[in-house]
């Protein structure tokens, strides 16, 4: 068992959180370990997790409750290194200087009007050859999106927003939501998943 694994496995188990985003677990490798930007963090189950390789995460999300939990983490387990916020990414404008900014699963729940400038946000406060993470959901032919989501990304949408960025790695593959249909079963949605790298301009 690897230290990485050990340790998300304290958090995961301990607090009975969601475990890690898979995509983050992919991406970390890659990552210079620095400033993180966790847009829409939840209970924290990314923050956590960067903080204890060593990242210096801001954490911002619009529910209290879930900022509450995760501040009584930090408070429990003496963190340092991770700051939160309370905030509606609806009606947030931010800049700054990050190696990694991620949003996992959030953008769905946002105004349509809202995307556009998040996203150039998100791009404008990252570093030079630092990283963007999106993973949202999207609406296609083949499989719609759940109708109480604001906001999905139609084929190619999330790329063309990084197309002078180096693109690592992009897909739209099927995944399964947390929630369930009528009969118990996980609902099957197409998912966007982008990782990109600024470009050395």
């Amino acid at each position: 068992m690897t230290m990485t694994t050990l340790k998300q496995n304290i958090f995961t188990e301990k607090y009975g959180l969601t475990p890690t985003h898979s995509e983050v677990l992919e991406a970390f490798p890659q990552l210079k370990v620095g400033k993180a930007l966790d847009l829409g963090c939840g209970n924290g189950r990314n923050t956590l997790f960067l903080n204890q390789q060593g990242f210096d995460v801001t954490a911002w999300d619009h529910n209290p409750q879930s900022l509450a939990r995760l501040n009584s983490i930090i408070a429990e387990e003496g963190l340092q290194g991770i700051h939160t916020e309370q905030r509606d990414l609806n009606n947030t404008r931010f800049n700054g200087g990050y190696d990694f900014v991620l949003s996992t699963v959030v953008m769905m729940f946002l105004q349509p009007e809202t995307i556009p400038q998040l996203i150039a946000d998100m791009q404008a406060s990252t570093v030079k050859y630092g990283f963007n993470l999106i993973v949202a959901a999207m609406n296609t032919d083949d499989t719609p999106c759940p109708a109480d989501f604001s906001f999905a990304f139609k084929s190619g949408e999330l790329s063309n927003y990084y197309r002078n960025w180096h693109i690592l790695k992009y897909n739209e593959n099927l995944g399964q939501l947390h929630r369930t249909d009528e009969n118990g079963n996980r609902i099957n949605c197409r998912f966007a998943t982008l990782l990109a790298q600024k470009a050395s301009y």
